[in-house]
């Protein structure tokens, strides 16, 4: 029986990290002000605006940050708890499911911009044309975290920014997003 409740957690997890995915760029995109004529951006634009309109006349932007976006992508992650919680035949408090999605929300934030600093690194690293769309849309999301520190990090030729900001985010994982998490599963499960 374990087995199956593994998979169908695997699956739902899947699923809930593919609809934050989308939310989450969409964030992002709007946060680091990335290149709207961009078929990528217009793609993301299109397929989360019939569900982030009606949120956005009650929860406008706030400066760049999208809080209708944010918002979506926390109660995705409250509702896979949620799911997660009842396949396994619990029912968590609420102050844990609360502060389980927060950190579950920061989590994949935070990884979701380490596998898109590699992915950008990767392809920088092979000359992929800087007109392809895939290219300039992450380029543009991941600008933001490493113009602080482009050109201070650089050895033969090679600019170790990426690297650091990777290392940086996976170090905020560790020291901020465990000890929430750890956190919200007590509270959650009352130990």
């Amino acid at each position: 029986m374990s087995y199956l409740v593994n998979a169908i957690s695997f699956l739902v997890d899947l699923a809930f990290g593919a609809a934050a995915a989308l939310f989450v760029l969409r964030l992002l995109a709007e946060a680091s002000r990335a290149d709207f004529h961009n078929p990528l951006s217009q793609f993301i634009y299109r397929t989360t605006n019939p569900v982030l309109a009606p949120i956005r006349r009650v929860l406008p932007n706030w400066r760049r940050i999208n809080v209708a976006a944010l918002l979506l992508v926390w109660l995705l992650m409250l509702v896979k708890r949620i799911v997660l919680f009842a396949l396994l035949g619990l029912f968590p408090h609420v102050l844990g499911l609360l502060v389980l999605s927060v950190a579950d929300t920061l989590d994949f934030i935070a990884m979701f911009y380490v596998v898109l600093i590699f992915i950008w690194s990767l392809m920088s690293l092979f000359q992929v044309e800087g007109y392809h769309p895939v290219y300039r849309l992450a380029g543009g999301l991941v600008d933001p975290l490493l113009r602080p520190l482009r050109g201070k990090l650089t050895a033969g030729g090679l600019d170790f920014a990426p690297w650091a900001v990777m290392i940086l985010l996976i170090l905020a994982r560790l020291l901020l997003v465990s000890p929430l998490t750890d956190l919200g599963a007590r509270l959650a499960l009352g130990v």
